[in-house]
Order: C-alpha cells, then structure tokens, then sequence
C-alpha cells in the first residue's frame, strides 16, 4: 500500500516544526557558549549533517539567490532532480567522509581603478554545506562577538551600522578615521584562523570540513562568494573588535565617549573627540588598529585610509554612503548629510546599461522587468540617505537609456531620445518602469538582545 502524499499546509507545518527544532537548538548552543567562555564545543558536526540543518542552508541558499557554481546546476535544476535526494546524497557523503567540495567558479568584478575584484561562486551542494556548518558554528561564535561588529550577523543590517556612526559623529566625536584594508578577504591566513576557531571548537571533522571550504580558495585568504567567508572574516577580527571595545569604556567620560569603533565585515571607521585634549589621538588609534593588523597578514591601504575632520566640513565613506557634517538650516544644531558614493551611482547606472545590452531579443518589458528588479535592490538600500540627487541622476539614466531603446527598436533614425513619443505615461503606466523613490529616515537605535 502507497504512502498518501503530504498536501501542502502539512508539508508547511512540517517544515516549520524541523525549523523550530533547529533553532532551539542553535539557541542552546548559544547560551553554552554565553555561559561559558572557554568552552570548546564537540560533537558538532551530527549537528552540521542533520537533515534539519542541510534543509534549512538550501533555503537560505535560494532565498539569497545567485548563480550557479562551476558545475552549472542551478536551484531549478537541483528541484527538478528532486531535491530530498539530493539533500540526502550530501547528508551521506559528509556522514561517509566523501565530501569534497568543487572548486568554485571565479568571476571577475571590473574596479573603477582598472583593477578587478574576484569573487568566487561556489556550486549550490557546496553552499549548502557552507550554510550548514555557519548555522551550527554562528551560535557559538555570536556568544563572543563585540557588540562593535554588525556585518553578516543575526538582527544587525548596513543600516543599523550607519546609525551607530551617525550617533558618534553627533556626540563630539567629530574626528573620523576612514580605515581601508587591502584586499582582507584575500590576506587571511588559514593557520591563524583554524586557531581561533579550535579555542572554541573541539571537533576533529568539523575542523576537516572547515579546511576543505577554505583550501579550495588557494593557500591563503577565504572566497568571497560563500555563506561561511563573512563568519570567517568576523572571527578573524573579534580580538580588535575587542580591544577597541576597551578603550571605549576605558576613554569615556560620563555618558559621552572619546573613541569608538564600527566595522561591518572590512568596512571600518573609528571615531575620535574632536576636543583640544584629544589632539593626536586619532593617530595613535590608527597606529593601535595598524600593529594588531599586522600579525594577522593584514594591510592597511594607505591610499585610501584617511583622518577626516567633520568640523572642516570633510566628508568621509562608510558602507556605500558619503557622510559629512552639515548645520541644520531652520534649527540650532547639526546632522550627517549622507549621499550614496560617485562610485555606488556609477555602478547602477553601469548595471542599467548593461541589462538593455544583453536584452538581445527580449521584449521591451521583459527588459524593463530586470531593471526594475536590480534598480528596486539599489533604491531601497540607498533611500533611508539625502538621496535625492542621486535618485533624480539615476532616474534620468534609466528613463533616457530605456526611450533609446525604444527608439532603436522601432527603426527610427535617431534624432532624439523619444521624449514625445515614449511619455512618461508610456514608460510608467505601459512598461512599469519603476517608480517608488520615496526617502525615509534611517532607523534608530533599537535595543539589541
């Protein structure tokens, strides 16, 4: 006799339940951890291969999207062929000892400097177990990150980290140090990252598995492109986190700090009192952050890392934003005039371009769809600042650039961009060009557990 399909709301609820599971365990991982500071943890990897864990990595794996790996599957693909078995083949292969990662699919990101940037796409079945390990490795490590430290990490967001710099520059700290690194991600040394992760971790094949992800980089640095290298990146740099978390109380005075200190994976800006007595702290604060840098094999660019006066009216970058220091108009007092970088509307505008280049045949609002789609993204990142100059450049690009296409197709010879003829009702009310400029505040800060 044939099993009865499991309908839909009990699939749902079914996934659900293995959901809560999974989670009440990360929770008592956690609180471990929390408690007890020296405690290496073992028997984790039964954890790392349940089938809780690998369903839970593939869903954060689609939800996060991306393109296939080097072996060309795509999530479609992977469903198509049945995902429970697929699933079940990765759970056996990691329960074996088979695993072996592929390695990853290296796409190269032009830089406006003529450089490039390369990011390194693992396959699907690599992310998953990436996924996994994070799931299971994230709750120990939460327990001892600084509070300093926002990228990739559980209720924290690019947005609450630009908060918390506005909060300093607003509160007397108006000298900043806008920190570059060189090529971080590159330049983490496996060595010194295994050691840090086994003062936590008593786990011979959860430490196997983590060279495994780490090797098929090269020999040094972690891909950027896997869900475990922001986790990695993190760990790496908790001690400073940490050290600068101490001179913070160490320099306050009442309620108002001297230093402070935010980093959002190798994003880092520091904030120093602009006051007379503070003069030369900033740079000593650069030297401190330099020689902990050092013997974990990482540089600072020295081109690019700068000591800003707000005061002077400087501008400084954190997170894709310029930021700077302006006097309100109506009002005694000041704010943080935040804009998105040159370089953040170039790249949108670039984005555009290329999305009606590679239309080839596609209708005018199957292209118009993909704008949407990755102007939305870029919009609703940069909307919370003083966007609305980059909006209104970015808006003219993609209007412009959409009616020339529409002119080209329609064999017209090309004396205008189309301006009458593709109205603005055409574009917005025909196509569904986007339309939600809107700005809103950037968030406060809310209490974190």
């Amino acid at each position: 006799m044939t099993k009865a399909p499991i309908d839909p709301p009990e699939l749902r609820l079914e996934l659900q339940d293995r959901r809560f599971d999974l989670q009440e365990r990360r929770r008592r991982i956690y609180r471990k951890a929390k408690s007890e500071k020296t405690h290496r943890f073992w028997g984790l990897f039964v954890h790392v291969s349940k089938r809780q864990t690998l369903e839970e990595a593939y869903r954060i794996a689609k939800r996060n999207g991306g393109a296939p790996g080097i072996d060309g599957q795509s999530f479609e693909v992977i469903e198509a062929s049945g995902l429970a078995g697929v699933l079940a083949e990765i759970r056996d292969d990691l329960e074996s000892g088979r695993y072996q990662p592929k390695p990853n699919r290296r796409v190269d990101i032009p830089k406006e400097n003529g450089k490039v940037r390369t990011l390194q796409i693992p396959c699907i079945r690599d992310r998953v177990v990436q996924g996994a390990l994070k799931l299971i490795l994230e709750a120990i490590f939460e327990a001892d990150f600084c509070p300093n430290s926002y990228g990739f990490r559980p209720r924290r967001s690019p947005h609450y980290a630009l908060a918390q710099v506005r909060r300093s520059v607003l509160r007397r700290m108006s000298i900043v140090i806008d920190v570059d690194l060189s090529k971080y991600f590159d330049n983490l040394r496996h060595s010194i990252l295994l050691d840090k992760i086994a003062k936590r971790v008593q786990d011979p094949r959860v430490m196997h598995l983590i060279k495994q992800i780490i090797k098929v980089a090269g020999k040094i640095g972690v891909p950027q492109g896997g869900p475990f290298s922001p986790l990695a990146a993190n760990i790496y740099l908790n001690e400073i986190d940490w050290m600068f978390e101490a001179i913070r109380r160490k320099t306050a005075q009442g309620p108002y700090e001297a230093v402070n200190y935010h980093r959002f994976a190798d994003d880092i800006c520091i904030t120093v009192s602009g006051h007379r007595t503070k003069r030369g702290w900033a740079e000593r604060a650069l030297q401190r952050l330099e020689e902990q840098l050092i013997p974990l094999g990482v540089t600072l660019n020295r081109e690019k890392t700068k000591i800003v006066d707000t005061l002077k009216d400087e501008a400084f970058g954190f997170l894709g934003f310029d930021l700077r220091r302006v006097r309100k108009r109506e009002k005694a007092g000041y704010y943080v005039y935040m804009s998105p970088k040159k370089k953040a509307r170039k790249a949108i505008k670039a984005k555009i371009r290329d999305i009606i280049a590679r239309g080839g045949a596609s209708t005018a609002a199957a292209i118009v769809t993909r704008i949407n789609a990755a102007v939305a993204g870029w919009v609703e990142y940069f909307r919370v600042g003083n966007s609305s100059r980059a909006f209104s450049e970015v808006r003219d690009c993609m209007e412009m650039k959409v009616r020339t296409l529409l002119t080209r197709r329609k064999r017209r010879r090309k004396r205008s961009i189309g301006w009458r003829r593709w109205s603005n009702e055409y574009l917005y009310g025909v196509l569904g060009l986007y339309w939600d400029w809107k700005l809103r505040p950037l968030p406060g800060l809310g209490k974190l557990s």
